[in-house]
């Protein structure tokens, strides 16, 4: 019921209703920082690290791009109801595609209770009804974020449920929740490899889903030094726990012996840890050896990975057997070994002179995301408003019937 009252829901009172959202989180701040903080001191009490600690505390300014977070997303062009395409046949027939919701979807998500208001916005948006489930660590912060919500939308013309969040810890509820194939459209899961593969394993719903990110730079024979040190460092140390960060770097041979100890130096600087194969350690003796299972390895960490190589089909060869088709980078000033790059690398966003940290829904100018997929089917990459809807065909005629 709320979805399909949600699907043919206006723009406007779309808009409205984010925009009243992020007013009610504005207005409710010590409240939900209340909240949090009996998750904060549950996590504390329970040893977890303090990344996750971290990643959980809903400091003021988190609640602030939370509460801007809807703005952005209410200013958004609304995708649905769009045609994307229209053709007309010889029998004057005129086809075309008008974008729709996917209907209701279920996210099951870890830590970070920003994705309640980030993933509940854009489902809004896209017209689609959302079942929330986040990490039992989160769970009071959870509540009340979706209360907030529920509040907005008891105040119409949405029904209330059109935004739930399942309120138990118990993991059987989310068992259960994967089982419902009859009401729920679409599994996203959002958190570590574990998180996946285990919805993926249960899950009778079809799930969106990406379960490493394990990003490569090549750094060719033909690479500006200064450029390559440049994306390195960035796609490395600016964020290292994330799934677009970079965890090996593969270098030409021809460039190796003056580009490594320039970079190990500096990465050093940084706190980075390398790991080399034995050509890489014969330039850079300080660098420990690789075991086998560095190689595609999602460290998630200032630990890097480094491999000296013949050339770029060797490099496109090792992204291929340890890749995972996420977010892989070529620098270089050659234009031809950067297009066969480009074209022979099967990852959700290939980079050519620039970042796989970019890989991102606002980076790419699409706005908010709600994931990364790297499936192959219905969304690859940042899974920004578009991505939430599918197509139908509608068709305009004038009489006509078939013979």
């Amino acid at each position: 019921m709320a979805a399909a009252v949600l699907s043919v829901l206006s723009a406007a009172d779309k808009n409205r209703i984010l925009r009243a959202v992020g007013t009610a989180l504005r207005e409710n701040a010590s409240y939900l920082q209340e909240e949090n903080a009996r998750d904060v001191a549950a996590a504390a009490e329970k040893g977890l690290p303090a990344a996750m600690i971290d990643r959980l505390t809903l400091k003021e300014a988190t609640i602030a791009a939370m509460a801007a977070g809807c703005d952005e997303v209410a200013a958004l062009d609304d995708p649905v109801g769009k045609i994307t395409s229209m053709w007309r046949r010889p029998n004057g027939l005129l086809v075309g595609r008008m974008r729709i919701p996917l209907g209701v979807i279920g996210i099951i998500y870890e830590s970070r209770p920003n994705v309640t208001v980030d993933a509940a916005a854009l489902c809004l948006k896209s017209g689609n009804a959302v079942i929330l489930r986040g990490g039992s660590e989160a769970i009071h912060s959870n509540r009340a974020v979706a209360g907030i919500i529920t509040d907005v939308l008891k105040r119409g013309p949405l029904p209330p449920d059109a935004i739930q969040l399942v309120p138990m810890t118990d993991r059987e509820a989310v068992y259960e929740l994967l089982q419902l194939e009859e009401w729920i459209d679409l599994i996203i899961p959002r958190g570590g490899e574990d998180l996946i593969r285990t919805v993926v394993s249960h899950s009778k719903i079809p799930v969106i889903k990406h379960y490493r990110g394990v990003c490569h730079v090549y750094v060719d024979r033909r690479a500006d030094p200064g450029m390559a040190e440049r994306i390195v460092l960035n796609a490395k140390t600016q964020k290292p726990a994330v799934c677009n960060a970079v965890e090996a770097i593969l270098v030409h041979e021809e460039i190796a012996r003056a580009f490594l100890p320039r970079v190990s130096i500096s990465l050093a600087a940084r706190g980075v840890e390398l790991r080399g194969d034995a050509a890489a350690r014969a330039i850079v003796p300080s660098m420990k050896a690789a075991a086998d299972d560095d190689w595609g390895r999602e460290y998630l960490d200032l630990i890097l990975a480094v491999r000296v190589v013949k050339d770029e089909g060797e490099a496109m060869r090792h992204i291929a057997r340890h890749g995972s088709q996420h977010s892989d980078a070529i620098v270089t000033e050659d234009r031809e070994a950067a297009e066969r790059f480009l074209r022979g690398v099967d990852s959700s966003a290939v980079f050519w002179n620039a970042s796989p940290r970019f890989n991102d829904g606002g980076q790419f100018g699409m706005g908010a995301e709600i994931g990364i997929s790297t499936d192959r089917i219905h969304a690859r990459g940042p899974m920004a408003l578009p991505e939430l809807t599918i197509y139908k065909y509608i068709v305009r005629g004038s009489g006509q019937v078939r013979e």
